[in-house]
């Protein structure tokens, strides 16, 4: 096969899966006679993460490392190896393999016959809690209601994307980043294949509940303005049942009949109203914030080095090199 397999696999405290990570994926790009290369990109990582890296990548030239200055996230460390990927495709891939790297033949096979995008669906993911599945399958449904663009349930980034479709994401350049959003935004021809998700090989999840929620409202407010529509519609019934209000406290005072007035009421119709305004400032806040974030003109990431990338590519690339 000549042409060339970019596997990119963003780490961040994964000094315990490292060795295994690499062993499994070499194997697989062995055996099936690719040519490729694996592209880790350690996000700030204060273990012995980097350490490991640079021990394999010394023995093997095939293993491009590029290390961030800190920790950046790990959909800004996905974007960092597609920018310096040089494969005719790329497979993303986290390091805990739970995503096992013995599917990336079936993705790229489904890639050899035309499709530019070959994402992997989950059809069942082991040692995850009841809380884990649950959320997350309400918020993808929750997602594609609030989205204008369709995007796949039960998927993550696990991916093979085809060069043209990896071009057209180097040129978005947002901050707030939400990859499996953005390459559905993209469109070209897209397929799936289903798997069975494992568990983590070793460690912890980098992914704690407050990471996901800012995850999950980076997905929602990244490509909807369904929000903005929503707060206009409950601001228009307000005002409606407001209205309604005025007329019926109108035709009490006429026809004379003697109404008390009662704190309770009036203090849950101001504790209503005014949580409906603090609910939409936020909201509304959420999506200037974003705007200051884009104005700031600040690079995505700080690359602090790279190791076994030539002088060429680091050029070519939009990081920012420390």
């Amino acid at each position: 096969m000549n042409e060339v397999i970019s596997v990119v696999v963003p780490m961040y405290y994964e000094e315990e899966v490292v060795d295994e990570c690499y062993q499994r994926l070499t194997k697989v790009m062995k055996d099936n006679n690719y040519n490729y290369e694996l592209i880790f990109v350690n996000d700030g990582s204060k273990d012995g993460t980097l350490e490991k890296l640079l021990t394999i990548a010394e023995k093997d030239k095939k293993v491009k490392i590029i290390d961030f200055a800190r920790n950046f996230g790990h959909q800004t460390a996905v974007t960092a190896g597609i920018d310096f990927a040089i494969g005719d495709a790329v497979v993303i891939i986290d390091a805990d393999l739970q995503d096992p790297p013995e599917l990336i033949p079936e993705m790229i096979s489904k890639w050899m016959e035309g499709y530019e995008v070959v994402y992997a669906k989950r059809k069942k993911r082991k040692g995850e809690s009841w809380f884990k599945l649950t959320t997350a399958k309400y918020f993808y449904k929750f997602l594609n209601y609030m989205s204008e663009i369709e995007i796949p349930k039960d998927t993550g980034d696990f991916r093979l994307i085809d060069r043209k479709v990896a071009d057209v994401f180097k040129q978005m350049t947002e901050r707030n980043r939400f990859v499996r959003g953005m390459i559905s935004w993209v469109g070209f021809r897209q397929t799936c294949i289903e798997y069975v998700r494992d568990e983590r090989f070793a460690g912890e999840t980098k992914y704690p509940l407050k990471k996901m929620l800012k995850f999950a409202a980076d997905g929602i407010i990244a490509f909807s303005t369904k929000p903005l529509r929503i707060l206009m519609t409950v601001g228009f019934l307000s005002v409606l049942l407001s209205f309604f209000v005025l007329i019926y406290s109108l035709l009490v005072k006429l026809f004379g009949k003697d109404v008390e007035a009662g704190w309770t009421s009036i203090m849950v119709a101001i504790t209503f109203f005014s949580g409906i305004q603090l609910l939409s400032l936020g909201i509304i806040g959420q999506y200037i914030a974003r705007i200051y974030d884009e104005s700031k003109n600040r690079p995505i990431y700080i690359v602090r080095d790279a190791y076994n990338i030539g002088a060429e590519k680091k050029k070519d690339s939009k990081a920012e090199f420390s």
